[in-house]
């Protein structure tokens, strides 16, 4: 078993970030290195179920991730008792945690970031994320890799002020046992939705926030639907469902048996393989892994061109310019009006492209080659 490594985190609830974290130490990294997480407010989802692979969890507690003095005693407590090779911080306050715990430590150890966001406008941010991000930047001269989600997300903070001479991207990595079409699921969830067998699913999964844009997803969803009876439109996320009325009030109620909004799903790749399409709406984005692991099952993809969505989708799908539901639509009736022998060679080429360039196991490859590689020059 190699030596330890201590991963700071804001929280363990459901998100992007967190469920990579928690990918990669289940893909294999947390038997590689001996692992402990640190959430700086409390264990969330995700907390248990790391704990179910033998990771330690320890939670700092914080309000909105604003550090207390009994919240940074904690976590110089910890730190002195597990003795890390390395800390590992994900997200800005993460990172920013990371930095400020090694100088806690009489003993300085080597700190990686890594950046989960893209960053188009800094103002756009909430104030304590603007100046959270004005300390990274300058902190970030200290760390010793910062590594990005995506290609874009480096290229952002690198002209913001980010250390340019130590960024790696590496991109978010998904289990392909886990996230694949099963004929199962698609004749067990369907029927328990209600969805008859020649209806075509357009799907959309992502927690209910601004930067997801439902908006733009539900007017163009409702263009199809006023011209193709067939289509069913299945949401699924956090807060998405009939009880938020900003999105009731985006779907006429003659069209709403058609929209099934069922909130938050844990298993959800049993409701990949109930949908026929797949779109992403967002307007802001890093890296989409709702996008890969709907590719990964098989289904084609039409996407806004946020993040590294359009290298994500490659040739396998279609890309609009986010904010537009007319060209959403337009790519909607495209993808629906393709052959059936088309559409087969969408689904297989976009698995084919998870497989070849975003497979978990590789990912993990790639965090463990790097850990050892610091390991060697902290030596």
């Amino acid at each position: 078993m190699s030596r330890k490594v201590i991963h700071i985190i804001i929280g363990l609830n459901t998100g992007g970030a967190e469920r990579a974290l928690y990918n990669i130490l289940q893909g294999g990294l947390a038997e590689r290195y001996r692992s402990v997480v640190i959430s700086l407010t409390d264990e969330g989802r995700y907390g248990p179920m790391l704990k179910k692979l033998g990771v330690e969890v320890f939670t700092l507690n914080m309000k909105r991730g604003i550090p207390s003095i009994s919240a940074l005693l904690k976590l110089r407590s910890i730190l002195k008792k597990h003795h890390p090779a390395f800390i590992q911080g994900w997200m800005y306050h993460g990172n920013l945690i990371a930095s400020l715990a090694s100088l806690l430590l009489v003993k300085r150890v080597p700190v990686v970031w890594n950046v989960r966001h893209c960053l188009y406008d800094l103002s756009a941010e909430k104030r304590l994320t603007q100046w959270v991000i004005k300390l990274c930047i300058r902190l970030s001269q200290k760390a010793v890799i910062i590594t990005y989600n995506s290609l874009l997300s480096r290229t952002q903070h690198e002209h913001l002020g980010f250390n340019s001479a130590i960024g790696l991207v590496i991109p978010n990595g998904f289990p392909l046992k886990r996230f694949k079409f099963s004929e199962k699921f698609r004749d067990n969830i369907r029927p328990s939705l209600k969805v008859y067998d020649k209806a075509i699913v357009v799907g959309h999964v992502g927690r209910y926030h601004p930067m997801k844009d439902h908006e733009t997803f539900l007017r163009a969803a409702v263009e199809v639907a006023q011209h193709i009876s067939c289509v069913v439109f299945l949401l699924l996320g956090t807060d998405v469902e009939y009880s938020n009325p900003e999105l009731a009030a985006l779907i006429p109620i003659g069209l709403r048996s058609r929209f099934l909004l069922i909130g938050e799903i844990s298993d959800v790749e049993k409701y990949y393989s109930a949908m026929d399409v797949f779109c992403l709406s967002s307007s802001s984005e890093a890296f989409p892994n709702v996008l890969g692991e709907a590719m990964a099952c098989g289904l084609p993809c039409v996407t806004t061109d946020v993040g590294d969505a359009s290298y994500i989708v490659g040739e396998t799908g279609i890309v609009v310019p986010p904010e537009n539901p007319t060209a959403l639509a337009a790519a909607v009736f495209e993808i629906l009006d393709k052959t059936e022998y088309e559409l087969a060679e969408l689904k297989r080429t976009a698995r084919e492209r998870i497989k070849e360039n975003f497979s978990l196991t590789s990912v993990v490859k790639c965090y463990a080659s790097l850990y050892e590689d610091i390991q060697i020059d902290s030596n």
